[in-house]
């Protein structure tokens, strides 16, 4: 597309589309294109990168909010009590119909580039559906993220599929305000752990010459405020809006700009011989979990992806951060969105994963085990809330101690700090070596180590389950920083292997025992009960 300054809105439009039903201002388009409280808002994709923090800011914002879930059981525990979660599958278009009826705005956040097979023909798929049921229930627009980048090059797979989506969402006649964007700037964001990926397990980078090409990264927290102002300016203004952050700059650049807030200097050599498919081959081995869609990241970083049309700056309010200050919001909020992101809800819907010292996510290492008993949750819980201090930490007490001590030496906390007295804990109580970062009583307390380590860990345990049984969740959590960091996690991985098995048995086995000693007291003549394992 030639998207310069010079242009006027109608130039977007693809000749497909009926002109007189989405250029011509009337009085149901002069005012905003939704109001809190009265407008219903239909969001796609509430499940995805975006979408699942977007949820939250349409919720803030008081807006009428349903949200479209293939599996609605999953999503239903993520949102606030007044959206609606509807089952529907833009595959699906006779699933649409009703998810729609009613709605002003959709916001139309799909991809289906993390699937198997051609992603470009399923995507295709999808946005005829949901166009077509969008305009068969009269709503009044569309919003929706895109990718940067000229449609006069020759474009990878993943920005080409992009911007099709657009044109058939256009070919609707429907309004539609697409936002197209660089890499996306935040934690858990593919592109930022791909670049953090990369840094804290490389120091030493062999890259292609084309990874210096231009890229205009924008933050999530910019993203979602543009997301939210489309709601909010007319719809005769919906057109595509380019948007980037301040800085226009190179992956190479991005790297380095991470390195300096991890303290880290990775050392990029750029080499002639590396093509796209061998760096993606390449990439797929050193960050697994994001093969798939680092190749389309790798494909896509051939392409300048900058802004070249400023109308979304005297349209909206949005004063785009630069790249360092986005680096710096993604790590300073990383706990916060990593406590609501649940990391053992991925284990457990993806089965049994084989691994090494604990399964990888992005540079996060995680060991994650249950065990399931017959005690009620409130009973295991009042056990795992008494963990350190005088309790200890239910198996291998004494390698606690010796890693402590170590700390001691190293001059960090060690084990000495204790823990309150009481039986219960709140949020910024010490535990020993750990602080309390969370707790939700009688579900879920979370811990974060103060010891001197290559990286940042955490504990969580987690139980659910109702009446008489509970599965007890136990995850430790490390964020290593380097090489040294992981090299670290894999030496103590037998160490580990002990403790962690021994203290999730040892916290069922205190849980047990009490059970028994209540039965036992119920019983007349104090003849033992059956005990309850299972």
């Amino acid at each position: 597309t030639a998207d310069t300054p010079s242009e006027s809105p109608k130039s977007y439009w693809r000749p497909e589309v009926n002109k007189s039903e989405t250029n011509v201002p009337s009085k149901s388009t002069a005012g905003p294109a939704a109001v809190p409280e009265k407008s219903l808002i239909l969001l796609t994709g509430a499940s995805g990168y975006i979408g699942g923090r977007l949820l939250p800011s349409l919720e803030h914002q008081g807006y009428r909010l349903r949200c479209l879930a293939r599996r609605p059981e999953i999503l239903k525990p993520k949102v606030g009590p007044s959206t609606e979660v509807v089952a529907g599958d833009v595959l699906d278009r006779a699933s649409l119909d009703s998810a729609l009826r009613g709605v002003d705005v959709a916001y139309y956040m799909v991809h289906s580039m993390s699937s198997t097979g051609s992603f470009e023909e399923t995507d295709r798929q999808a946005a005829r559906n949901f166009s077509e049921a969008a305009k068969a229930a009269g709503i009044k627009g569309l919003i929706y993220v895109g990718g940067l980048g000229s449609d006069e090059e020759e474009l990878s797979t993943h920005l080409r599929s992009r911007h099709e989506v657009g044109d058939i969402l256009r070919q609707s006649g429907l309004p539609l305000c697409e936002f197209r964007a660089s890499a996306v700037i935040g934690s858990g964001s593919a592109s930022f752990e791909l670049i953090r990926a990369l840094v804290e397990r490389l120091p030493i980078m062999l890259t292609p010459r084309w990874v210096k090409g231009k890229a205009q990264p924008i933050a999530i927290d910019d993203l979602l405020d543009y997301l939210i102002e489309a709601l909010r300016i007319p719809i005769s203004k919906y057109r595509i809006y380019e948007i980037g952050g301040t800085d226009q700059v190179s992956y190479a650049d991005m790297m380095l700009a991470y390195g300096r807030q991890r303290g880290l200097t990775p050392l990029i050599i750029p080499v002639p011989v590396l093509t796209p498919w061998v760096s993606a081959l390449w990439l797929g081995l050193i960050t697994p979990l994001y093969a798939r869609i680092g190749r389309a990241i790798i494909e896509s970083i051939v392409h300048v992806t900058v802004v070249r049309d400023n109308a979304a700056l005297t349209t909206f309010s949005v004063r785009p951060m630069g790249i360092d200050q986005a680096i710096h919001r993604a790590l300073a909020h990383e706990e916060t969105h990593f406590a609501a992101t649940r990391w053992s809800d991925a284990l457990s819907s993806s089965g049994k994963l084989p691994s090494w010292g604990g399964v990888q996510f992005g540079t996060r290492l995680v060991d994650s085990r249950t065990l399931t008993v017959d005690v009620p949750p409130d009973v295991v819980f009042k056990h795992i809330e008494r963990i350190g201090g005088d309790t200890g930490w239910y198996a291998w007490n004494w390698l606690w101690r010796v890693r402590g001590f170590i700390d001691l030496l190293e001059g960090g906390v060690g084990l000495r700090r204790g823990r309150p007295s009481s039986t219960t804990l709140r949020v910024g109580d010490t535990v020993d070596s750990f602080r309390v970062e969370s707790i939700e009583p009688n579900r879920r307390l979370r811990l974060k180590s103060e010891m001197h380590l290559y990286g940042r860990a955490w504990l969580e345990f987690e139980v659910t389950g109702t009446g008489s049984s509970t599965t007890i969740r136990q995850t430790a959590i490390f964020d290593p920083v380097g090489l040294i960091g992981q090299i670290y996690w894999y030496t103590l991985y037998v160490p580990h292997e002990f403790v962690f098995s021994g203290m999730l048995r040892g916290i069922a086995q205190a849980a047990l025992s009490e059970m028994r000693d209540l039965d036992t007291a119920k019983i007349p003549n104090g003849q033992p009960a059956a005990p309850h394992r299972r």
